[in-house]
C-alpha cells in the first residue's frame, strides 16, 4: 500500500448518476464526525507526528483539510454563480507551514470544517440538474464541473481521514 494514497487515487468521473452524486454529498457530510474520530484522544506528540515519511503531521492534516474544503466551497459558489470562472490555485504545501497551524488547536480547524460541511451540504442538497453541469477553469487541472467537484471532495476527506487511521493503525494508537 501507498501511504501517500491509503485508499487509492481519485479518478474523476467523466459521467455521474444520481446514486454516485448522492453517496458524494453523504460522504462530505460524515467527512467532520471521521475527521474527529481519527484524531480523538491524540496526545501533541502524537499530533506532531508525520502520517508518512516525508509527509504532513497529523496536525497539519487536520488544518488542511477545512482550508482545501473552503476553497473547494468557494470554487463550487463561484461556478454556480459565475460563467465558465477561473479560479485561483492556492500553495496547500506553503499553507501548512504557517504559524497558524502550528499553534491552532485543532479543535478550532474542527468547528471550521463542521460548520463549513452543514452549509455545503445544504448547497448540495438543493441544487438542480443543470446546476450540477455548471463549470469552472483550474489553471492547472483544467475544466471541473460541480459534479465532478463533489466527487473530489467525498474522495478528498476519506483520503486524509485515512492517512490518520492508517497512521493510528501502523503505530498502534
Amino acid at each position: 500500500m501507498d501511504p501517500r494514497y491509503p485508499i487509492g487515487r481519485f479518478q474523476r468521473p467523466t459521467s455521474i448518476d444520481t446514486e454516485t452524486l448522492h453517496a458524494a454529498i453523504q460522504a462530505i457530510a460524515e467527512t467532520p464526525a471521521r475527521l474527529r474520530a481519527a484524531v480523538e484522544g491524540l496526545t501533541a506528540e502524537q499530533l506532531n507526528t508525520p502520517y508518512r515519511d516525508g509527509g504532513w503531521t497529523v496536525r497539519q492534516v487536520v488544518h488542511h483539510v477545512p482550508e482545501s474544503h473552503f476553497n473547494a466551497y468557494t470554487r463550487c459558489k463561484l461556478a454556480l454563480t459565475e460563467s465558465h470562472p477561473v479560479i485561483k490555485p492556492y500553495d496547500e504545501h506553503a499553507w501548512a507551514q504557517t504559524s497558524d497551524v502550528e499553534t491552532t488547536p485543532i479543535g478550532i480547524s474542527m468547528l471550521m470544517l463542521e460548520a463549513l460541511h452543514a452549509r455545503w451540504v445544504l448547497l448540495l442538497r438543493g441544487l438542480q440538474s443543470d446546476q450540477w453541469a455548471r463549470t469552472f477553469r483550474h489553471p492547472e487541472s483544467g475544466d471541473w464541473r460541480v459534479d465532478q467537484l463533489a466527487t473530489l471532495y467525498a474522495w478528498h476527506g476519506a483520503h486524509h481521514v485515512a492517512h490518520i487511521t492508517a497512521l493510528r493503525q501502523r503505530s498502534g494508537w
